[in-house]
């Protein structure tokens, strides 16, 4: 969390869109965690999916 803020800190001197910035470098990293999980995962995922569906 310290380096987000001190990206922050550094290209945007002015405090009023520091927070959007914030919310917008933790959103990108969410998203990139999340696409990750879904390449190493994905299958697995769609696997147990497919059995759900099976037994429905």
């Amino acid at each position: 969390m310290a380096l987000v803020q001190y990206l922050v800190a550094r290209f945007f001197d002015r405090e009023e869109g520091q927070g959007l910035a914030e919310y917008a470098l933790i959103l990108a990293l969410i998203a990139i965690i999340a696409i990750v999980a879904l390449i190493f995962l994905g299958h697995q995922v769609s696997t147990i999916l497919s059995t759900v569906g099976a037994s429905i």
